[in-house]
């Protein structure tokens, strides 16, 4: 596990504390506690530090769900019972529906005709619920419009793992470079030229142009698609402009970052992974929450001692109790030292991002109590 020597202890109830931060997005590999980490800190931002907070997962796993108590979440925050609200603070949770948040976007930003027309749209229909990387532009949507409605003290963002985490930050680039895409110019000039027949020769290179993508993609696939467009064309401007302004929201000092792992070589690869994107997008990155840590009680005697002492009475014979306990002390010792190399890895290559080590727990987390736990142990190492 990280030393206090070999980083800065990361103070995360500083963090909860603070009214100038707003957004913390929680980041890491798959089944590192990230979903866990979030609704900790969220709970205890609520209750400790009497803040009115929402946490949203886009994750589509229910863990968040049935640790909160929570029969369901869906795309509207709904409020945690059960809770110490005495001091002023609440909760609330929800997950991110991609299908709905979409819907919503178009129906706020144009009339119900066109809404429906976009609706009815084959093209329309699978982007809004399956294509890569509408869930992250989404997320930014409804982060965006959570920001916005200014209801929260605090808002905890749960991002699926880590290298769809990364697709979340790189949303509206993508976006950018789709709607600034030399194809979708072409798609929207029928358009943009008195609506006439997708298959018109508006110039040359288009009708040609036109031929070969109907021979490669179908000529009902195509028209769908330059209906989409066409429908949509008024407001794609609205789409890049919020997606950028929710990005420099998230570069912005009232956003903290904290990555999730655990002290396992792929988690923690992963986290330095961000870590180094973060650094290039000038995002500000709090710390590293380091999950299921295990700690020996006691250090003496060490693991090679342990295993000659274990082998020295197991040819005595008799002591079979106390020769199973001293090979698992040189187990727990030797995974301790494995764990610490591990971690090791990532404050050498970022000394000063602060870390934060948590002990293993002995069983699952499944309701508030045992997060409450979790939010004690990240919050006071």
């Amino acid at each position: 596990m990280p030393s206090e020597d070999a980083a800065p202890l990361l103070d995360v109830d500083h963090i909860l504390a603070d009214p100038g931060v707003r957004i913390v997005v929680c980041c890491g590999a798959g089944g590192v506690g990230k979903t866990t980490t979030a609704a900790a800190l969220a709970l205890r931002a609520a209750e400790r530090h009497r803040r009115r907070t929402v946490v949203l997962t886009i994750d589509p796993a229910r863990r968040l769900a049935q640790s909160l108590g929570l029969t369901e979440l869906d795309n509207t925050p709904r409020q945690v019972k059960g809770i110490d609200t005495d001091g002023g603070g609440e909760l609330h949770a929800m997950m991110l529906d991609m299908k709905r948040t979409f819907d919503d976007v178009v129906l706020q930003h144009t009339d119900p005709a066109k809404a429906a027309e976009i609706f009815a749209n084959p093209f329309y229909q699978a982007m809004s619920s399956t294509f890569a990387g509408t869930q992250e532009y989404m997320a930014m949507e409804k982060l965006g419009q959570l920001h916005a409605r200014g209801e929260w003290d605090l808002i905890v963002v749960d991002t699926p793992p880590s290298r769809s985490a990364l697709d979340f930050l790189d949303a509206p680039a993508r976006l950018s470079r789709f709607l600034d895409g030399r194809m979708l110019r072409l798609l929207l000039a029928p358009a943009r030229t008195g609506g006439r027949s997708m298959f018109s020769l508006v110039t040359a290179s288009f009708g040609m142009f036109s031929k070969v993508v109907q021979k490669v993609l179908g000529a009902q696939l195509l028209t769908d698609l330059s209906g989409f467009v066409a429908a949509l064309d008024s407001m794609f401007g609205g789409f890049r402009q919020r997606a950028e302004q929710t990005y420099r929201i998230l570069q912005a000092r009232e956003t903290a970052f904290l990555l999730v792992a655990a002290p396992e070589p792929d988690a923690v690869r992963e986290a330095a992974y961000f870590a180094g994107r973060l650094r290039e997008e000038r995002m500000p990155l709090a710390g590293l929450v380091l999950n299921r840590v295990h700690r020996p009680a006691v250090t003496t005697p060490d693991a090679t001692e342990s295993l000659a002492a274990a082998e020295r009475l197991a040819e005595l014979g008799g002591h079979d109790a106390t020769v199973d306990v001293l090979r698992a002390h040189a187990a727990l010792l030797q995974q301790s030292v494995r764990e610490q190399q591990v971690a090791t890895s990532f404050t050498e290559a970022f000394p000063a991002v602060p870390t934060v080590a948590v002990a293993a727990q002995p069983a699952d987390v499944h309701d508030v109590d045992g997060l409450r736990t979790i939010g004690a142990a990240i919050s006071r190492p």
